[in-house]
Order: C-alpha cells, then sequence, then structure tokens
C-alpha cells in the first residue's frame, strides 16, 4: 500500500464541505475554466456505420467503451445542432441513471459527435485533470448528485454542472497529478478486470458442475449407455430417461387479478421479482393474495419454479417453492411427482438452461410444450439427493469464492475514488511521483 507525503502548507478553502486545501491551490467554478454546450438534442436517423454518437451509454468512470455505439450520417442532421468532439474535451451525462458520470476523449478517436449530453471544453486547465476531479468524491457525491437530485427524475444542466466548484494547483501541477493517476488508475482497473475475469470463471466452473452431476452422476466408474438425446450424451446405464410431463405437472397462474394481491396476507404470491438468481429460495416473500379471495384459488407446494417469458429467461433463474403459494402469469410452475427431488429437477434446469428451450422468435417464451415432451435423465431418488447434497457443498464454497471476489472489486473501486479524491484535493502531494516503467522478461 503506498503512502505519501502532504503539502508542506495548507489554508482555508473557504468552501466548508471541502476544508483545507494545499496554500498555493486556487477555488474555481467549473464554468470559469470550461465551457459548456449540449449535444444534438434530438435523436437522428442511426446508421449500421458512419460517424460515431457518443452517448451516455458509451461512458463511464472517465473512459469511453464502444458498446452500443451507433453511427450516424452528418449531412442528415442541421449543422448548428452538432458538436464535433476533439480530444480533451468531456462528456457529462445529464439525465438518466448514469447523471454526472463523465468520460474524456482520448487522442486518436478520429470524427465522433455528441450525443444528447453535455460537453465540457477546457482552458487553461488540464483536460484530464478536470476528468479526474469529475470522478472525486468532493466534486461528483458532494456537488453533482446533489444537484442532479433536485428534479423528480435524475437530471443535471449546464448552469448546475457550471456552478460546480473545482479546487486547482498550477497547471504543471494539474499535470504531475494527472500522470500520477493515469498511472495508479490504470493499475487498480486491470486488477479490476483480473478479478471479473475469475468471476467469470467460477461461474463457468459452477455450471460445468452442475452440468456433469446431474448428466453423470457422482461415481466416475459407473456403465454408460448412450442416452440418444442430444444435449444429454451418455447417462448411467441405471438411470432412467423421461419425458417432463412423467415427472410432474406442469402449471401456470391461477388469474389473480392484480387488485387482488397486496402486501400482507397468509398466502404468498410470487412474482418474478420474487425470484433469485444465485440460489434455490425465493429472495423475498412480499407479495400476498388478499385475504378475502384466499379461498377461490387453488394452492401448490413443493415445486419448481421458472420464468416463462422475457429477458428473464436469459437469467435462467429457477428456484423451488415450499410453502403453498400462488404465482404471477409470468412464471410456470412444475409440481414434480414421486419419482424426483424438486432440487434435482431445479439443478436439471439450471443444466438444460432456459434459454435455449424457449421460443425465441419475437418474445423469448416457455410452456408446456417445451417442458412436457423434454427429455430428461432421472436417477433413484436416493442418487438424486446424493447429488443435491454435493452440489449444494459445491455451489455453497464456490458463492464462497464470488463473494470474496466481488467485495475485492468493491474494495479497488472504494481504493480508485478515495486516491483520485486525494490527489486532486492536495491530500496527498504527488509531485515527486515517477511512473514505474515496467521491466520487459
Amino acid at each position: 500500500r503506498m503512502s505519501f507525503p502532504r503539502y508542506p502548507k495548507y489554508k482555508d478553502s473557504g468552501v466548508e464541505w471541502l476544508g483545507d486545501v494545499p496554500e498555493h491551490w486556487e477555488t474555481r467554478q467549473i464554468k470559469r475554466v470550461a465551457t459548456i454546450r449540449y449535444g444534438i438534442g434530438e435523436p437522428p436517423k442511426y446508421h449500421d456505420e458512419g460517424t460515431p454518437l457518443i452517448r451516455a451509454t458509451n461512458v463511464h468512470a472517465g473512459k469511453l467503451f464502444p458498446e452500443g455505439m451507433v453511427f450516424v450520417d452528418p449531412t442528415e442532421i442541421p449543422a448548428q445542432r452538432i458538436v464535433w468532439l476533439q480530444a480533451g474535451d468531456i462528456i457529462v451525462v445529464r439525465s438518466g441513471a448514469y447523471t454526472g458520470d463523465s468520460a474524456i476523449i482520448p487522442e486518436g478517436i478520429g470524427e465522433c459527435i455528441a450525443g444528447f449530453d453535455m460537453v465540457l471544453r477546457c482552458h487553461a486547465v488540464r483536460p484530464l485533470f478536470i476528468q479526474f476531479s469529475l470522478l472525486s468524491s468532493y466534486l461528483k457525491e458532494g456537488q453533482i448528485d446533489l444537484e442532479k437530485m433536485r428534479a423528480a427524475q435524475p437530471h443535471l444542466n449546464a448552469e448546475e454542472l457550471g456552478s460546480c466548484i473545482v479546487v486547482l494547483p498550477s497547471e504543471v501541477e494539474q499535470e504531475r497529478i494527472a500522470e500520477f493517476l493515469e498511472a495508479e488508475t490504470s493499475k487498480i482497473d486491470e486488477l479490476v478486470a483480473e478479478q471479473r475475469r475469475l468471476i467469470e470463471l467460477l461461474k463457468e466452473k459452477r455450471q460445468a458442475v452442475i452440468s456433469h452431476a446431474v448428466t453423470k452422476g457422482l461415481n466416475p466408474n459407473v456403465p454408460m449407455r448412450p442416452s440418444g438425446i442430444e444435449w444429454l450424451g451418455d447417462v448411467p446405464e441405471h438411470w432412467e430417461v423421461m419425458k417432463g410431463g412423467f415427472i410432474g405437472t406442469l402449471f401456470g397462474s391461477e388469474s389473480v387479478k392484480e387488485d387482488q394481491v397486496c402486501e400482507e396476507g397468509n398466502l404468498p404470491f410470487i412474482k418474478v421479482g420474487s425470484m433469485s438468481n444465485d440460489t434455490f429460495d425465493i429472495k423475498s416473500w412480499d407479495w400476498f393474495v388478499d385475504p378475502s379471495v384466499e379461498g377461490n384459488y387453488r394452492t401448490r407446494c413443493d415445486y419448481v419454479v421458472f420464468p416463462k417469458r422475457g429477458a428473464a429467461i436469459f437469467l435462467n433463474k429457477v428456484n423451488v417453492v415450499e410453502r403453498p403459494s400462488l404465482i404471477d402469469p409470468n412464471l410456470m410452475g412444475w409440481e414434480i411427482g414421486k419419482r424426483a427431488d424438486s432440487y434435482f429437477i431445479a439443478y436439471l434446469l439450471k443444466a438444460r438452461k432456459l434459454d435455449e428451450l424457449a421460443d425465441v422468435s419475437t418474445v423469448p417464451q416457455i410452456n408446456n410444450k417445451h417442458i412436457a415432451p423434454e427429455q430428461f435423465p432421472v436417477p433413484p431418488v436416493d442418487e438424486q439427493k446424493a447429488i443435491v447434497a454435493y452440489l449444494n457443498a459445491t455451489a455453497m464454497k464456490l458463492d464462497s469464492l464470488l463473494a470474496e471476489a466481488e467485495r475485492g472489486i468493491e474494495l479497488l473501486q472504494e481504493r480508485r475514488t478515495a486516491l483520485i479524491s486525494a490527489a486532486v484535493t492536495g491530500k496527498i502531494d504527488v509531485r515527486s511521483f515517477a511512473p514505474q516503467v515496467s521491466e520487459v522478461a
């Protein structure tokens, strides 16, 4: 862990929430050191290729990302509406979930146009220093986030952004601080990327372990036979392979009306949002059927539940419900008979993957016709329970590693913000910092 000296002398910034700053630093409003313009405003026609239009979806924590990039033909847009971007310009998101996030336009990006957000063009200050200031807690959380929440929806205008205060050393020092932060945040970003790769590998490992256990069993020496089913391949010789319709009863919603659902009662009503993605347990029991109509419906318990339409199918959410309850029309239930264990079937669906079973012609959809004829491996019930116990134990270990990796990312991102904030407000003195040259092996 690095430690840096403080500046020799500090003074009161005159801004209560900012506190002391180095003696030779000054405070300025952003509008005094940059011009702020709005992007094109009205959406133009998008094309498969052409000039990139930079939108909020391409902006994240100081950097531009190409995912979701759209292209336009400049000749189709009135010239006075176009803001041509140049290296060093900073895009600041002006509305929606990412309001206040920003990204600097890098060198060598080529011709591109600002979308619907604000463009900050610096003068007499170093753009990269201002970009890091925009990511710091004193500016982002202490000023921008407070401004953007004044409207009903998160929103930031040029006047509000321009009124925000930045604290500035000399341009030479700004450059030194920006160099320091470029080097140090790049290292942190690489560590975050490593943790993300680890998370992907752990998720792949979990999927592979589930698929192997529910289709091949736990005994590597058991005699195998061809199942004749493409997704299954060979299965243990003593296992049955049977259609979903024989394993249990598939059912849909009992047509509960929206005004019959409330926030308290005795009979739980399960929605897609009630379901957990990481475990088989229902995440929240927040909805109930109005007690006055409870007796009108047939409840079920000990069933497997999964989404039957929409994007939730791709999340492969599968839960097991052990309480008498009813389900939302967007869900499908599968009441499991005596031949199978509900948790084994839930693991089987995880292995089979809902999105591979669904119709995806328009809206992804699963119903009886997809599950009932589908062939599934069914070992003896005691073996199913042993497989479930093994997978539960393995999942617990992998989930613990996943949680550790997620926490690692959180800590690294906190460290990144703290380092940026300390450097751009002069809490640490990095003037003697020299970037390390990595040795080539």
